[in-house]
């Protein structure tokens, strides 16, 4: 879509004269002959750039460039005088002119000023949108089987324009996964702009997704617009999409039938062209059975199912994620820190319920409370708790190929020795006659080993 400008100036050759090279060079020109008028336009229209003369009846120039800076930061204002003067340049740059411009207007001068003014607001755009909405990580970490998968995957749906529908736990990655499919998409050019459903109360998700008008309700002072405006021409990710009530799935079905909208009390419709990406936990399909999720959104979304595995499938995985995260915390000043391998052996042991999310949080609580710089099994046994006496699940054997002999024992002694206290109930001193041991060394083997273990 064609960035529209407007042209405020109360004579009709002027107006007429930019009309002609805007339109020339590929822009959509609204014309008013007023600030009152070009205010009302701005309030209706979506408005990229405004061209507005000084001199005006009723309001001049300078008031209604104030105006547009309060109510509509983010749209450029190039100021145009016959009679300008540096005191006037000057005074207009400080108010928060993009530019200045005097008669008689120059065709090249007009263009060039545009062209700049469009592309420093779109640049300062994106940096914001970019700020709020960045993920902590941006690779997909690990070489285990269903994360190649998953590579290949998003490298074959990324370049199309299909819908994504992006399965998996709390904590597996979901945006991170989402964000790979922007980046390598042709989109890519602008911001993915993602916006959690889950986290939205219902009344307010709807001007949150498509934007309201000014006067819509109480407190809404001026026109905003939504996430589907900011992903005009890019990405829209709507994680947690089995949260979102039936109502506003049906005004996102429509969205996506008829590629436009209609803000918060508004009347008019707004073209957009967005590409879809959206996440859920839920069983979208038992969702439809239960009468919570429309079948027809879940067919539309459902073009291509990526399923992201949770952790404990790609246990294999946890070195190269521990080393990452153990990284990201030395960027920020924690301290460089390392695992050694008995501590990443009992993470490896781990079930991980809440996934990459709780593992990060283990990895950053071993980094602040490990007084040392080496992190062992024994700092990770006091905050991990597996559970007593519970042998740990199966990893199966690509999670054994990193370890060395002596590793690949300790690892086989804790499962051997779990094993073994479960038969027995938990009790220590019939283990210990079971298999042979000392009651004391028993002790000490399981003290080493990071397994917690009472009589």
């Amino acid at each position: 879509m064609s960035a529209a400008i407007l042209i405020i100036d109360d004579e009709s050759a002027i107006r007429e004269a930019l009309a002609g090279i805007l339109e020339d060079e590929g822009f959509q020109s609204l014309a008013a002959a007023s600030a009152e008028e070009g205010l009302t336009l701005l309030a209706r229209q979506d408005i990229h750039l405004v061209l507005l003369d000084i001199w005006l009846p009723g309001m001049d120039g300078i008031e209604a460039l104030k105006r547009i800076r309060q109510e509509y930061s983010e749209v450029p204002v190039i100021m145009i005088s016959g009679h300008g003067s540096i005191e006037t340049a000057v005074q207009t740059t400080r108010i928060g002119a993009f530019d200045f411009i005097e008669k008689p207007l120059s065709y090249d001068k007009v263009v060039l000023a545009v062209t700049q003014g469009l592309r420093v607001a779109r640049l300062e755009r994106e940096n914001r949108l970019l700020r709020e909405a960045a993920p902590a990580g941006a690779a997909i970490i690990g070489e285990s089987q269903p994360i190649r998968q998953l590579r290949r995957q998003i490298g074959l749906v990324a370049p199309t324009d299909a819908s994504v529908l992006i399965l998996g736990g709390h904590g597996t990655g979901k945006e991170l996964a989402a964000q790979a499919v922007h980046r390598q998409s042709a989109r890519a050019v602008n911001p993915m702009i993602a916006v959690n459903c889950a986290a939205i109360p219902e009344e307010l998700i709807e001007s949150e997704l498509f934007g309201y008008e000014k006067g819509a309700f109480t407190g809404a002072d001026k026109a905003k617009k939504g996430k589907f405006d900011q992903a005009d021409g890019s990405t829209l990710f709507l994680d947690e999409i089995g949260d979102m009530s039936l109502k506003s799935q049906a005004k996102v079905l429509r969205v996506l039938q008829e590629k436009n909208f209609e803000r918060v009390g508004g009347g008019r419709m707004v073209e957009v062209d967005v590409r879809i990406l959206a996440a859920t936990n839920k069983d979208l399909e038992q969702e439809i059975k239960a009468g919570n999720f429309r079948a027809d959104l879940f067919y539309r979304l459902n073009v291509i199912p990526l399923r992201i595995p949770d952790l404990k499938e790609r246990l294999e995985d946890i070195p190269l994620l521990a080393a990452e995260f153990l990284r990201q915390f030395r960027s920020r000043g924690l301290g460089e820190k390392r695992l050694d391998d008995s501590a990443l052996a009992l993470l490896m042991r781990h079930s991980w319920p809440g996934n990459i999310r709780e593992l990060r949080n283990m990895i950053e609580r071993l980094v602040i409370m490990t007084p040392g710089q080496l992190i062992t099994a024994e700092d990770v046994s006091l905050f991990l708790q597996p559970g007593a006496f519970k042998p740990a699940p199966s990893v199966g054997l690509p999670a054994w190929n990193h370890l060395g002999f002596k590793e690949a024992r300790r690892q086989f002694e804790h499962d051997y020795l779990c094993k073994k206290l479960e038969e027995q109930s938990g009790n220590v001193t019939k283990t210990a006659e079971k298999i042979g041991m000392e009651r004391s060394h028993l002790h000490k083997k399981l003290k080493a080993l990071g397994i917690k273990a009472e009589e």
